[in-house]
This record gives C-alpha cells, sequence and structure tokens, in this order.
C-alpha cells in the first residue's frame, strides 16, 4: 500500500507537555490537506513495539487556521494507547487519520442567543477549538464556558481562556465570555463547587453566568465524562431542553467518542 492510500498521515511530535501525574498536552504537525471544523475530533494512532498500531479518538484544541495540531489527553492507568503515548518524545511520529469526526460543531444550533459549553476533564478540547475561532463570538450575544475538574491542578489551559477575549480578531467582542472554572473535591476561591448537575439543579450555575438556562434562548454543548453527560443531559431534558438531532432542532449538543 503506497502513502497515498493509507489512511493516515505520519506526523511528529512537536511538544509533549506534562500538567499533572495523569494529565498531558501534545502538539504535532499537520499534513496541509486535513481539514476540520471546531468541535470534531481526530484519530490518533501509535505503534507498539510489536509493529501494531492502537487507535484512539482525541478532540482537536487548536484551531481549524492552525498550522500544527494541539490534543489534551488523560493517562489511562496501564491504558494500551496512553501507555504507548505517554513514551513518545519530541520527534517521534504519530499517525493521524487523514478524516476528522464529530457533530459537537455550531451547525448543530440554527439559531439561539445564547451559548453554553460544558466541559469536564479532557472534554474542554473542543471547545477551546471553538472559542478559537470568529464564529461563535459572533453568532451569540453571550457564550458561558464552564469547565469542571476534581482539584484545581487539573485546570488547564487557563493562561489561553484568559487571553482569548482579548485576540485582536475578536475586538468588540470580548466581553461575551464568561468563564466559570468548578472543583469538585476542594474548596477554590474564584471556583464553584459541586457536580455541574447539582450546579444545574440548585441554580448556582445560573446565578454565577447572570444568565437564565431557557429553550428559547440557551444552546447547550456537553463534553467530558460519559456519566456526566447523561446525567446532565436528563437534568436539562426536565427543563425542556432536549437533544438536537439531524431531523429535530434542539437546544442540547453531546460528543459520545469515550
Amino acid at each position: 500500500m503506497t502513502a497515498s492510500e493509507e489512511k493516515f498521515t505520519r506526523q511528529r511530535l512537536l511538544e509533549v507537555q506534562t500538567l499533572t501525574p495523569t494529565l498531558f498536552t501534545l502538539r504535532t504537525t499537520r499534513d496541509p490537506g486535513f481539514r476540520f471544523t471546531a468541535g470534531q475530533f481526530a484519530r490518533l494512532g501509535v505503534r507498539k513495539p510489536s509493529g501494531s498500531i492502537v487507535w484512539r479518538a482525541y478532540s482537536m484544541v487548536s484551531a481549524p487556521h492552525d498550522e500544527f495540531l494541539d490534543f489534551f489527553s488523560i493517562v489511562v492507568p496501564d491504558g494500551e494507547f496512553t501507555s504507548e503515548l505517554s513514551r513518545l518524545k519530541v520527534g517521534d511520529e504519530l499517525l493521524i487519520d487523514k478524516q476528522a469526526f464529530g457533530f459537537l460543531t455550531l451547525d448543530r444550533f440554527p439559531d439561539g442567543r445564547d451559548l453554553w459549553l460544558l466541559a469536564t476533564g479532557t472534554g474542554l478540547a473542543p471547545f477551546l477549538s471553538i472559542l478559537q475561532g470568529f464564529e461563535a463570538w459572533e453568532r451569540f450575544e453571550r457564550i458561558i464556558l464552564v469547565y469542571s475538574v476534581r482539584e484545581a491542578r487539573e485546570l488547564a489551559y487557563q493562561s489561553l481562556i484568559a487571553e482569548l477575549p482579548q485576540r485582536e480578531y475578536l475586538e468588540g467582542l470580548g466581553h461575551k465570555l464568561t468563564y466559570l472554572p468548578v472543583v469538585t473535591r476542594e474548596q477554590v476561591p474564584g471556583a464553584l463547587n459541586g457536580r455541574i448537575t447539582r450546579l444545574i439543579e440548585n441554580g448556582e450555575l445560573e446565578r454565577a453566568a447572570g444568565l437564565k438556562l431557557t429553550p428559547e434562548h440557551s444552546r447547550i454543548m456537553l463534553c467530558g465524562n460519559p456519566q456526566m453527560i447523561e446525567d446532565t443531559r436528563q437534568v436539562l431534558k426536565a427543563r425542556d431542553l432536549n437533544l438536537a438531532l439531524t431531523r429535530k432542532p434542539g437546544q442540547v449538543a453531546v460528543e459520545n467518542y469515550w
């Protein structure tokens, strides 16, 4: 099979940053022909010593216009993929599928006034990609980014989130973003405490945002722990906020690639 016939391209690792013993970020080169929409994911492959390839799905953190690709990963204890991935060093090869996948993209919502982005852990990745583009800032009056982790040290990309509203191409739009960090296992100044579902049920999330969750105005994206997604969907459904399907417009979009 020739390189052009293969379903993947061979890329190089440009940077690896360890955030905690279980979290790390990586940056790779990008094939000029690789296209994606903010919010989508790619399949990454690593070769095992045996020569076989292990594949996993990762959302892009980087913007569609960047010349590189950024990813955010958790280390799974004894995980077949992350064990191999964590051994890689700058300059090593990483395989990336030629096609991007996923529907956690802004075109899921033809309308809406307020965009809520609710993430746990590495589920933050697609939202950073979306926020590094222009469309969300142009389309929505308010953008609420909710990022939930267990411990404060797991709050990643804080400098990126802080500088986003100051970017030149967002001049006059940066005020639309409200960032609400959530830490579930410890009390941290400036962060909410508790599971996202509880913060919605007791009204704390809406109070912190200064905004109501309503079927008319709210468009909500969920990404992260599958249990969080399922539980939050049920809480939102009780408020008449329903899943956006291909043939049925709704207020909630989710990504399930775990």
